[in-house]
């Protein structure tokens, strides 16, 4: 079983770990994350973007201007920077045919996915961005 983030998670991710990483060193712009972080700077304004109306980062205009942390980086977490990006994550087709769950009910194994997408959102919240910037580990969560 695989547990994968898309392009646009992974680039949220990192995105944001360089603004928790800059402290109160001024908006960064996105060249400057997009290098910072090798991120391809095509595609981060639409992150940000996403980020942005997510409430967890604000754009700052003008000559010296970029993006900051809307909160303080212990006040987010790793499961809403994700859900800003991609949406809720939560599988809505079943997992034994790709389509929705038996008309007549749920699936056989329904129950059983639907508690481990369950844990593993509430570890994603539990992982703040703060102690992810610090190279840390939240509390409740091991090393695999």
């Amino acid at each position: 079983m695989r547990a994968e983030l898309t392009k646009r998670a992974d680039y949220a991710i990192r995105a944001m770990l360089a603004l928790a990483r800059s402290g109160d060193d001024g908006p960064l712009s996105v060249r400057r994350i997009a290098a910072a972080m090798d991120i391809p700077a095509r595609f981060l304004p639409q992150v940000m973007t996403d980020l942005g109306r997510a409430g967890l980062v604000r754009a700052e205009g003008g000559r010296n201007g970029g993006y900051r942390l809307a909160r303080t980086a212990a006040e987010i977490d790793l499961l809403e920077i994700i859900d800003a990006v991609e949406g809720d994550s939560r599988r809505v087709s079943c997992v034994l045919r790709g389509g929705p769950c038996d008309p007549s009910g749920e699936c056989a194994v329904h129950a059983v996915f639907w508690t481990a997408q369950t844990g593993l959102r509430e570890t994603l919240a539990r992982a703040d961005l703060a102690t992810i910037a610090g190279r840390g580990l939240p509390p409740g969560v091991g090393r695999a």
